[in-house]
């Protein structure tokens, strides 16, 4: 058999319509190895959860490779061996420094810029560039999108929404500048089609969405003629992504045609799912398949706006989520701030999970990714920003040494560690924010 190679940037075509490809084998010259974590592409991605954690049941005990995981983290035990825990990182920034009140609005917008945001309500809004938009600028002209940015709650970018910071603040991990907030996307149809239907004319999305076809059906002649070129294990491969997308599009299909009459205290905007753990398991799955198709390299996902008051009926929980963070040690209200915990960290493990089970070579897409889990608030009945809930799960293309605890001198910038993650990624940002020195990770 003549052997075959096709470009990494190849994609399936139909009528209206392009559709990324995953990584394959036959993406790699005939004469070159095997496709392993150094000929994959590097990821990174930030997802933000509010209103800071119970730390005496987050944080490990003991340290090194020597470790157990706090309850919360629990369910993160599957993949003990691809974490890296922090200890003693501080986002000084997100501290009053003489602003008074708003630190949920401080946490969110200093999270990945490690900058003091001006107080203020009106349109004069600042902070600084993000983590993500930083390094977005250097390598973000490799993939179709520069980044990606999820999220659950929309939000608003102007009025007041904490003590005297606008909305904006409160809204937004993302910053493209010190003025200008990175919108993100919760509507996971919009998100999806941001990814794959890009360069899809508006009379076939239409067309598409009015026989419920699926975007692999205007693709199904380029794909037949490209795996008639593929090996066995190629051809598998491809199965397995076109079986994801598919199963995406038929649960986004769902979420906006079959959702209950009623939805008792949740308050959705069209198009969005009616549970929040499937909305959760969308967004995860629609960054998964942004990284497995190489769209995008950069991606943020916010579980919940700055300040997020949300009710969990999935764990029994009526209350709301910001109120009950104000707990003043009140036994009752720590265990259900507690199950809120846990459940986000459930739906993050399942999440790894899967990119888990996407094979790259003898890797995997966990492995080829750092993601980072946390928050600039640590305890958020006492509005803490130093000693942060942070987690960085996969071994960054084999640059980043997991399994173990890093225990770093206390008031240790974040922004260290999210100079390193994207060094990691090919973005030599250099410095951002308070940094001081990227984290060594290896």
């Amino acid at each position: 058999m003549t052997s075959v190679h096709i470009n990494r940037r190849t994609v399936l075509r139909g009528t209206g319509t392009a559709l990324a490809l995953p990584m394959l084998d036959i993406m790699h010259s005939a004469s070159a190895a095997a496709p392993t974590a150094a000929t994959s592409p590097t990821r990174m991605a930030f997802v933000f959860f509010p209103n800071g954690a119970i730390m005496d049941r987050w944080k490990p005990t003991g340290e090194g490779a020597d470790f157990e995981l706090g309850d919360t983290l629990k369910p993160l035990q599957s993949h003990k061996n691809d974490l890296l825990l922090m200890t003693g990182l501080t986002q000084n920034h997100a501290r009053a420094n003489g602003d008074g009140g708003g630190d949920h609005a401080r946490n969110a917008s200093a999270f990945l810029t490690g900058a003091q945001p001006r107080k203020t309500s009106g349109a004069d809004i600042e902070v600084g560039i993000s983590a993500d938009q930083a390094a977005a600028k250097l390598i973000g002209d490799r993939t179709r999108l520069p980044s990606l940015e999820l999220g659950i709650e929309r939000g608003r970018n102007s009025g007041n929404c904490d003590s005297g910071y606008s909305c904006a603040y409160s809204t937004n991990i993302s910053w493209k500048s010190p003025n200008t907030p990175t919108a993100k996307e919760i509507n996971p149809r919009l998100a999806f089609e941001r990814i794959f239907g890009s360069r899809e004319a508006a009379a076939t999305q239409e067309r598409r969405r009015r026989f419920r076809k699926s975007i692999l059906d205007f693709v199904s002649e380029d794909a037949a003629r490209l795996q008639g070129r593929l090996g066995g294990t190629d051809r598998r491969k491809l199965e397995e992504y076109f079986t994801s997308v598919r199963e995406v599009e038929q649960r986004i299909d769902r979420a906006n045609h079959l959702r209950p009459q009623e939805i008792p205290d949740v308050n959705l905007p069209a198009g969005v799912p009616a549970e929040l753990s499937e909305h959760l398991r969308l967004m995860y799955d629609i960054m998964l398949l942004s990284f497995q198709t190489d769209s995008t390299r950069i991606a943020t996902f916010m579980v919940g706006d700055a300040g997020c008051n949300r009710t969990y009926r999935e764990v029994d929980v009526k209350s709301g989520h910001h109120q009950l963070s104000h707990h003043r040690n009140d036994e009752d209200k720590v265990k259900q701030i507690a199950r809120i915990d846990h459940f986000l960290v459930q739906q993050f493990s399942d999440f790894l999970t899967r990119m888990k089970a996407v094979q790259e070579g003898d890797s995997n897409l966990l492995d080829n990714s750092m993601i980072l889990y946390g928050s600039a608030i640590s305890d958020g009945n006492r509005h803490n920003h130093h000693d942060l809930p942070i987690v960085v799960a996969g071994r960054g293309g084999g640059s980043v040494q997991t399994g173990r605890v890093v225990q770093n001198p206390n008031e240790t910038p974040l922004n260290n560690l999210l100079v390193a993650m994207a060094q990691r990624v090919g973005a030599d940002i250099g410095e951002l924010g308070d940094s001081t020195k990227p984290m060594d990770l290896s």
